[in-house]
């Protein structure tokens, strides 16, 4: 299903409606509905973190295990390392003319705004 080069993967997602979610530490956020990339990356087994991040229950780990309940996942789209997972977030922003939704998500351990990005059809 996923080879293990790849090492930064895109989870594309649908919120239907409006909510309100705690993420962490982050605080709390309205999460409008539409549609949505959340941009990762593993080390290794990629497989395994996607499909973790597939699951409904589980412990909060990461920003996006938050919003997991609320979205439905369309599409996960794994890359082999010829970008780095924030030029990959900056390359799907710019490519869905995105906006970065959430400051921080998914990006604390890095400069970018976010690595979340909301989007029109």
């Amino acid at each position: 299903m996923f080879d293990n080069q790849h090492t930064v993967y895109a989870i594309f997602f649908t919120i239907t409606s409006n909510v309100t979610v705690e993420v962490g530490k982050l605080g709390s956020f309205l999460f409008p509905s539409g549609n949505y990339i959340y941009v990762g990356s593993a080390k290794r087994n990629i497989q395994s973190r996607i499909r973790r991040h597939m699951q409904l229950e589980k412990r909060k780990r990461w920003h996006i295990d938050y919003i997991r309940p609320y979205g439905e996942i369309i599409h996960v789209q794994t890359y082999s390392s010829e970008l780095s997972e924030c030029e990959r977030a900056q390359q799907l922003f710019q490519q869905y003319k995105g906006q970065w939704i959430v400051k921080g998500f998914g990006s604390s351990d890095c400069r970018c705004p976010s690595h979340l990005i909301y989007y029109k059809e």
